[in-house]
């Protein structure tokens, strides 16, 4: 699966920083269909290839969740069980961060 289309780019180039915004909009999700890992990016540098957002290792809640960067070539490499990789979730659409 393609993680990042031209469409999902220009969004984020439209959106811009959200730095300052109190609720900021989730763009896209990314997650490990074998595991508990999701990355929800809310902001895209397309120079550099690097994602800001919310990531939750091992489920929402726990102690691992942390705003940061991460790079969409880090996201193409993982290899998880059965040697599937991170996927995009196609049916997610945008929202506010608060709503997870």
């Amino acid at each position: 699966m393609k993680l990042l289309t031209k469409e999902i780019t220009d969004r984020f180039v439209k959106v811009g920083s959200q730095q300052e915004v109190k609720d900021p909009v989730v763009i896209a999700k990314f997650f490990d269909p074998t595991g508990s890992a999701t990355w929800w990016a809310t902001e895209y540098n397309p120079e550099d290839k690097i994602f800001y957002g919310y990531v939750t290792l091992f489920g929402l809640g726990s102690q691992e969740d942390e705003w940061g960067s991460f790079a969409l070539s880090e996201l193409e490499s993982v290899r998880g069980r059965f040697g599937l990789g991170i996927e995009r979730d196609r049916h997610c659409g945008e929202f506010p961060i608060s709503k997870i």
